[in-house]
């Protein structure tokens, strides 16, 4: 798996539970935007919190709500994302004498945006290495998007992930950050829908004036696929 999730009891009474997210490599993140939404939907299934909800992360106090759906509609959470910041554009990135342009902003964690033609044809794991460890970015270091535009309202990508250290197949943050790269860069317009590597779509919603962004949600599926009990021997 990319990491493990915990809901823990939070620190004040004015959250439903308190976020954590432990990386593959072992290390803290401050905020998944899939795992989130995951998180919100399974604390509504136990009875943690109702539809709407407020839980406490590294980033920040995050809101969600949950649609369970039914018939053949699946479950959504749509969760409201911490305040972006950060944001640096046309950053000039070298990498092994090959100058490639770049785009940054934090969506919770650290994001770089690249823009390419052929998404296929990308090699997202040993690129998305070097500019994840490149000296531009030390030393928490950035994930690293790949991204083609389809129109303004759609895009395909593929991310490279800090901590898993490996390309995966979904990123919530990386889509929340292609999304407002491309706004401020007046190429794309919410709500954005990017498909990930999954070939499941996620849509962002958010608003820029220009100069900063507001009311940044992000949306999609969260399906409960299996339910089990870990015991105390497994770790000790």
């Amino acid at each position: 798996g990319d990491g493990v999730i915990l809901l823990e009891r939070p620190r004040s009474k004015r959250f439903d539970f308190r976020w954590r997210l432990f990386n593959a490599d072992g290390g803290e993140a401050e905020m998944s935007g899939n795992g989130g939404r995951c998180a919100a939907r399974l604390a509504h299934l136990l009875g943690i919190a109702s539809k709407k909800m407020i839980f406490e992360t590294l980033a920040g106090p995050v809101r969600a709500e949950v649609d369970e759906g039914g018939g053949k509609r699946p479950a959504r959470v749509k969760i409201e994302m911490p305040p972006p910041k950060d944001l640096q554009l046309d950053l000039k990135i070298r990498v092994e004498g090959e100058t490639h342009l770049g785009h940054f902003i934090n969506s919770g964690v650290p994001h770089t945006v690249l823009y390419v033609e052929d998404l296929d044809a990308t090699d997202a794991l040993s690129l998305g290495r070097a500019i994840r460890h490149h000296s531009l970015f030390q030393p928490a270091g950035t994930n690293v998007n790949f991204v083609t535009l389809r129109t303004p309202h759609r895009a395909v990508m593929r991310t490279y992930e800090r901590g898993v250290e490996e390309e995966t197949l979904a990123c919530g943050t990386g889509a929340v950050a292609a999304a407002l790269i491309s706004g401020a860069l007046s190429r794309g317009t919410s709500p954005m829908d990017l498909r990930q590597k999954s070939g499941i779509p996620l849509r962002v919603h958010f608003r820029w004036n220009g100069r900063e962004f507001s009311d940044v949600f992000l949306e999609g599926d969260a399906q409960l696929i299996y339910s089990a009990e870990l015991q105390e021997e497994a770790w000790k």
